[in-house]
């Protein structure tokens, strides 16, 4: 793929979460990337298959790297919905397989950190879903059931490292949980796309902070 294909991909990724997909012009996209409107669909048919382009390479980051038929058109994109649930549902499955063995083999530091990867590694899902969900439906309420899940199952991750004295006792559990996973989100995936000032931390840092503050705060002292 070309360096402007990419330029084209990077810019309208923002625009998406930023001010949503309807509002978002192709118009709006040229601008960012800084060429003319007849040089963007030079390399994607419309909106739509740029938007598609986004969220394919989100779900498939080796996508990016493939050859493509310019300009790109929707053809190339035929059930990605379908794939986006599927792959919602088994992330969901395998962030749960440790409540098979009551966590046994699992730890309070684990699983903040696989938590934060799992955030980080479909931020750009995640935001485009949760900013756009009435123009997406579809997608919008299989990714409410995946939230409603996650939050499940980390409080039950929660639950078991409190009755085994790994986290400290916590009067409010389900409260906690949330705060933890508003923490994680902000971190993993807000401030490098949707925060009020977006920066450029490295993940590496990002993932540091979370890891170290909510592990002191909660981990048992025992």
């Amino acid at each position: 793929m070309n360096d402007r294909m990419k330029a084209i991909a990077d810019a309208a990724t923002l625009l998406f979460l930023q001010q949503g997909y309807s509002k978002t012009q192709i118009s709006h996209i040229a601008k960012a990337v800084g060429v003319s409107v007849g040089t963007i669909y030079l390399d994607f048919t419309g909106k739509e298959a740029i938007m598609h382009f986004v969220l394919k390479c989100t779900i498939d980051p080796d996508f990016i790297n493939g050859d493509f038929d310019r300009p790109v058109t929707d053809d190339l994109f035929v059930g990605l919905e379908n794939e986006i649930v599927a792959l919602l549902e088994k992330t969901g499955d395998d962030f749960a397989k440790h409540l098979e063995n009551n966590a046994a083999d699992y730890s309070f530091e684990a699983l903040v950190s696989d938590a934060f990867d799992m955030l980080s590694k479909y931020a750009v899902g995640c935001l485009f879903i949760e900013k756009n969900q009435f123009d997406f439906p579809f997608l919008a309420e299989h990714y409410r059931q995946y939230r409603k899940n996650f939050f499940e199952i980390m409080t039950r991750y929660m639950e078991i490292f409190m009755e085994n004295g790994t986290v400290r006792p916590l009067e409010h559990l389900k409260l906690t949980t949330t705060l933890i996973i508003e923490i994680l989100s902000w971190w993993a995936m807000d401030v490098r796309y949707t925060s009020y000032e977006t920066r450029d931390i490295p993940l590496s840092l990002s993932k540091q902070l979370c890891m170290d503050n909510i592990i002191a705060a909660y981990q048992s002292k025992n």
